[in-house]
C-alpha cells in the first residue's frame, strides 16, 4: 500500500496540474490511483476495527470527522491524504485538484460500515462543538447570539435560528454548516429552549432585496473554486447539525438514565424557495410550513452531486415515482401544488406566515410530542440504516466531488454568474 501511494505521489508531482493533462497523462494518473485506492479498501475490509480502536485509543476517545482523518493521516500516511497534501490543495479550482478526498472517501465508508466504529463515530458527532459550549453561557444570559451565516434569538421558550447569508440567498458553504452546527447545538443545550424553529432572513441580493428567502442549497462559486469540502461542508453537515435536529445532542451531564440525548421538536417556515440543500433540511423537521408562492427542489443530479440524504428520505415522504421525477429529473414543486402537501404540512399566504409559524411552535411545545417524535424517528430512520446510507454515500459523494461533469458544471455556473 505504501509503495503504491508513494508512486502516485511522485507521478503527479511529476505531470502538469490535472486540468493541463493531455489524455495520456490523465489516463496514467487514474491508473496509479486506481491501483492505490484498490489496495486501500482491501487492507481496511480486513483493518478497519483496528485502525479504529487505535486512532480512537480502543474508542475511549471521540473524535469528530475533521480529527479522525487528521490522526489517520498521522498513523496510517498511506491511508488518507497528509496535511501537506490537502493544504497544497487547498484554495485550488477544483478542476486542478487530485482527488485526495476520495481516499478520505474510502477510509470513511470503511469505518461507517463498521458495526464497532461506524456507531462510535455517529456518536462522537451528536457531542457538541467546543464552539457552541464557549458561547453558551452568553447565549443563556442575553437569549441571543449572532453569527455570520445564522442568527440565533430565543423568545417565549422557542430558538428561533435565522438563516442570514443576506448577499446570497443563503447558498451554503463551510461558514454556514459551522454556524448552523454551533446554532442547533445552543438550542438543543439551552434548557429553556423547548422548541426550534428555522427560517430565512430577508435578502439584499438585487432579485430578492426585502424578501424572506430559506435557501439556494449549496454554493456553487464555491464548489468550483474548491472551497466545499468533503469533510468539513458534506459529510458533517449530515452527521453534524442534521442528524442533531433528528436525534438530538449528546453531551456529558445533560442526559439522564433513559435518554442520553437531548432532545427537542423543530419546525421549518420556507419562504421563497427551499432549492437543493434546503429541500433536503425540510426531510426532518416535524413541522413545515411554505408560503403559498414558494416552491421546492433537489437539483443535485443536474449539477452532478448527490443531495446529501434526500435519496435516503425523500420516498419516505413523496414516494419512489415523485421521489425519482424530483431527484433524476430535477422537478419543480410548487407549494401551491397538491404534491406540495407530501413535502410540507402547511401552505398558508405569504402575509399569514409570520401568525402560522407561532401557532405551530406553541403545538409542538409539549412532553408528550417530545417522546412521541422519538418513536417515530426510532421507526421511520433506524440508525443502523442511516449509518449504512451515509457510508456509502462517503466515497460516492467523493467520486462525483471529481467528476468531469460537476467540474465542468461548476466552472460554468461560477463564470456565467462572476
Amino acid at each position: 500500500m505504501t509503495d503504491a501511494a508513494e508512486h502516485v505521489e511522485k507521478l503527479t508531482q511529476s505531470l502538469p496540474s490535472p486540468s493541463a493533462r493531455t489524455p495520456e497523462q490523465r489516463a496514467e494518473a487514474a491508473a496509479a490511483k486506481d491501483k492505490a485506492r484498490a489496495q486501500r479498501t482491501r487492507f481496511l475490509d480486513t483493518h478497519v476495527d483496528a485502525v479504529y480502536d487505535r486512532l480512537t485509543e480502543g474508542r475511549s476517545r471521540s473524535l469528530r470527522l475533521d480529527e479522525l482523518v487528521e490522526a489517520a493521516a498521522d498513523a496510517f500516511p498511506a491511508l488518507v491524504p497528509s496535511k501537506r497534501q490537502l493544504a497544497d490543495e487547498r484554495g485550488r479550482p477544483q478542476a486542478d485538484k487530485e482527488g485526495h478526498e476520495i481516499d478520505q472517501g474510502i477510509f470513511l465508508r470503511a469505518v461507517l460500515r463498521s458495526e464497532a466504529a461506524g456507531p462510535h463515530l455517529l456518536d462522537a458527532m451528536l457531542r457538541p462543538v467546543p464552539r457552541a459550549l464557549r458561547l453558551l453561557p452568553e447565549f443563556r444570559r442575553t437569549g441571543v447570539v449572532e453569527m455570520q451565516a445564522v442568527r440565533l434569538e430565543r423568545r417565549d421558550g422557542a430558538a428561533r435560528l435565522t438563516m442570514c447569508r443576506d448577499d446570497r440567498l443563503n447558498a451554503e458553504d463551510n461558514q454556514q454548516v459551522d454556524d448552523m452546527e454551533t446554532a442547533v447545538d445552543l438550542a438543543l443545550l439551552d434548557p429553556d429552549v423547548r422548541v426550534g424553529l428555522l427560517r430565512g432572513g430577508e435578502m439584499t441580493h438585487p432579485r430578492y432585496r426585502g424578501r424572506r428567502v430559506f435557501s439556494a442549497g449549496i454554493n456553487l462559486k464555491f464548489l468550483s473554486s474548491g472551497d466545499i469540502s468533503l469533510v468539513d461542508f458534506l459529510l458533517r453537515r449530515e452527521l453534524g447539525y442534521i442528524h442533531k435536529i433528528v436525534r438530538g445532542v449528546l453531551a456529558d451531564g445533560l442526559g439522564s438514565w433513559h435518554s442520553p440525548r437531548t432532545e427537542k421538536p423543530w419546525v421549518a417556515a420556507v419562504d421563497g424557495f427551499a432549492i437543493g440543500g434546503g429541500t433536503q433540511l425540510l426531510l426532518v423537521f416535524d413541522h413545515v410550513l411554505a408560503a403559498s408562492d414558494a416552491y421546492f427542489s433537489l437539483p443535485a443530479a443536474k449539477e452532478g452531486i448527490i443531495p446529501g440524504v434526500a435519496n435516503f428520505r425523500f420516498s419516505r415522504y413523496a414516494g419512489p415515482r415523485l421521489s425519482r421525477q424530483v431527484i433524476l429529473g430535477g422537478r419543480r414543486i410548487r407549494a401551491a401544488e397538491p404534491d406540495a402537501r407530501l413535502l410540507v404540512d402547511e401552505v398558508v399566504e405569504p402575509d399569514e406566515l409570520d401568525a402560522a409559524v407561532e401557532r405551530s411552535l406553541a403545538r409542538l411545545d409539549g412532553d408528550a410530542v417530545l417522546a412521541n417524535r422519538r418513536m417515530l424517528n426510532l421507526a421511520e430512520e433506524p440508525e443502523g440504516a442511516f449509518r449504512a446510507y451515509l457510508a456509502e454515500f462517503a466515497l460516492q459523494q467523493a467520486l462525483r466531488l471529481y467528476g468531469e461533469d460537476v467540474v465542468d458544471k461548476a466552472g460554468r455556473f461560477a463564470a456565467g454568474s462572476a
